[in-house]
């Protein structure tokens, strides 16, 4: 029977569970992350052809705002919603940026500014198929100080050793980042 976190930081996650491994393997807790998809495309026939529905779809998790999905445009997807490609972009820089906020405070290094603009590419296949080849972060870091713009950067291999998302990836999600003292990132 899972147990549910009682420690204050994970309460405010949502719909995250803590549950004691039996495996003997020495980890302590699995985390399990839990969302409800519903495809709202159908125009009434369905999948009756592949131009007779929608990509729509809604994903939601409890306590948290709705995301709008579809698929890329490419694939008869609307523009403005978020696509699976786009989310799993957005989820490595996310995990990127978190893992290095964690290792800059424990280091000493005080960042003060963060933006990343990051590049998925993804090669299609004749038979339909694809996949991604690589993720490239572009973070643009703002340190306190002129002395911690040398460290900043190097910080940025930890967070990668550390960020669960690109640790579960078969591509390569390659790093050029950038750390300036005194400077708007934006």
């Amino acid at each position: 029977m899972p147990l549910i976190a009682s420690d204050k930081r994970h309460a405010a996650t949502g719909p995250c569970r803590l549950k004691p491994l039996a495996t003997g393997s020495g980890e302590r807790d699995v985390h399990r992350y839990e969302i409800r998809l519903d495809w709202t495309g159908n125009r009434g026939t369905g999948t009756s052809g592949y131009r007779d529905y929608d990509r729509r779809h809604e994903v939601r998790s409890a306590g948290k705002p709705m995301i709008a999905g579809s698929a890329d445009r490419t694939f008869r997807g609307e523009a403005d919603h978020w696509n699976p490609e786009e989310l799993l972009v957005a989820a490595l820089a996310q995990c990127h940026m978190l893992s290095f906020l964690h290792v800059a405070a424990d280091s000493g290094v005080v960042v003060t500014g963060y933006i990343d603009e990051a590049v998925g590419t993804m090669r299609l296949n004749p038979d339909g198929s694809g996949q991604f080849t690589e993720v490239v972060l572009r973070p643009r870091v703002q340190v306190a100080a002129a002395e911690q713009v040398e460290p900043a950067q190097r910080l940025h291999e930890r967070a990668h050793a550390l960020c669960f998302i690109a640790r579960s990836v078969n591509f390569p999600v390659r790093h050029e980042p950038v750390a300036a003292v005194g400077e708007s990132v934006g």
